[in-house]
């Protein structure tokens, strides 16, 4: 009997040994695959994350891979392939199966767990933050029309009003008025104006820089499909547009790529939140890594969608400005990327670099200083259109060096 069971101890300690190694070695392959290359064809450039940051937390990452491996290799291999040796294999297999179990039913009650829990998409905020959203089946989430309200940020409070059509405005009794020859403003928390009162924001200050009524439509955690869909179904309304300025930043194009919100797909083809396990989205969020295709497809659609806005605005006499505000040094990434979507496209564009210290005491947006030397491009570009092109505004290729 024991010499019949020595071959089978044997081949069990190889096979744990192998495990073990292949493990192991599949991390130290991964370790040195993820280098400064990859991370540039993998992950995007993030307004909240800058690239060193990321850059240092995948260097981490690689240190404990190759460290992990190393462990893998050199001490977890041959003590566990004596230790599977030493054990039969009805007793190994009795001993793993309540931890195999146990791990398959947590992940089952957390999945079952989330999904009964109140879930937001990845650029979505709590219902409670200012300002304050609702869901919306066509856009994701609105901003709630017809009130205001007041939230502390950089150590102040600020008042956030929007009228009866869910606009931003000075004070939520004095709505847009359509009738009127009117700039309209997309984008996200940057020229919704997060953290500045209405005269400081950027369709605020360039109101006063021209004399022309802002209309901004901008909603906190857009990406750039969202703010062209909210543009596209409040474009009918306005009788005299004069121009439309619809933020860009290559650090947000990774909103782009999210499909857990109502979204658009090259082609404009619009499409529903993908459903998907609540582990797996949770799984992405902490590691944003990006396929080439992902990210292809993600470019592809952002065109589409800059391109729609430029002619929606063509079409009627008005002033397309995409604006690309720069509110630290453009890194390689944020270049390429830049380049790739606007300039390969030939989109035009104003490009506007402002001091990387103006900003709101501990946070990221632009502070009322950075937003006034965003108007004063905006009012300077509007301005050079109409000096160029007497008469009703039209497109004239604006675009920055660079």
């Amino acid at each position: 009997m024991h010499q019949r069971m020595a071959p089978q101890a044997a081949g069990r300690r190889i096979a744990a040994e192998i495990v073990v190694a292949c493990l192991g070695g599949a991390l130290l392959v991964c370790a040195m695959a993820a280098d400064r290359p990859w991370l540039e064809r993998h992950v995007l450039p993030e307004f909240f994350s800058p690239r060193l940051e990321q850059v240092a937390a995948l260097a981490i990452l690689r240190l404990l891979a190759a460290a992990a491996g190393l462990f893998l290799l050199l001490w977890a291999r041959p003590r566990a392939g004596r230790l599977i040796a030493r054990v039969p294999a009805r007793r190994l297999a009795a001993d793993v199966a309540p931890t195999l179990a146990a791990v398959l039913l947590a992940l089952g009650v957390s999945e079952v767990v989330l999904r009964r829990t109140a879930w937001l998409g990845a650029q979505e905020v709590p219902t409670w933050r200012e300002p304050i959203r609702r869901r919306d089946p066509e856009l994701g989430w609105i901003n709630v029309p017809g009130r205001t309200g007041r939230g502390e940020i950089g150590g102040r409070i600020v008042e956030y009003a929007f009228d009866p059509a869910g606009y931003r405005v000075r004070r939520a009794d004095r709505p847009v008025d359509p009738a009127r020859p009117t700039i309209l403003f997309t984008g996200e928390s940057i020229m919704a104006g997060h953290g500045l009162a209405w005269d400081e924001t950027i369709p605020g200050q360039v109101e006063a820089l021209t004399g022309v009524q802002s209309a901004n439509l901008a909603v906190e955690g857009y990406a750039t499909d969202q703010a062209y869909l909210r543009l596209r179904k409040e474009w009918p309304r306005f009788q005299r547009p004069v121009a439309v300025v619809a933020l860009f930043m290559p650090s947000l194009a990774h909103r782009n790529l999210d499909l857990d919100r109502p979204h658009l797909e090259p082609g404009l083809v619009w499409r529903p939140a993908v459903r998907q396990w609540r582990l797996t989205a949770v799984v992405r969020r902490l590691v944003p890594y990006r396929s080439e295709a992902e990210i292809a497809r993600g470019v592809a659609a952002t065109r589409d969608v800059l391109r729609a806005t430029v002619r929606m605005a063509e079409q009627r006499g008005a002033t397309a400005i995409i604006l690309v505000p720069q509110l630290a040094p453009e890194t390689p990434e944020e270049r390429a990327l830049r380049r790739r979507i606007l300039d390969e496209a030939g989109l035009p564009y104003v490009r506007v670099e402002v001091d990387p210290s103006w900003r709101i005491a501990d946070n990221r947006h632009p502070d009322a200083r950075a937003a006034r030397a965003i108007a004063e491009a905006v009012a300077g570009a509007l301005r050079g259109v109409s000096a160029t092109r007497p008469g009703r505004p039209r497109p004239a290729g604006l675009r920055s060096a660079g």
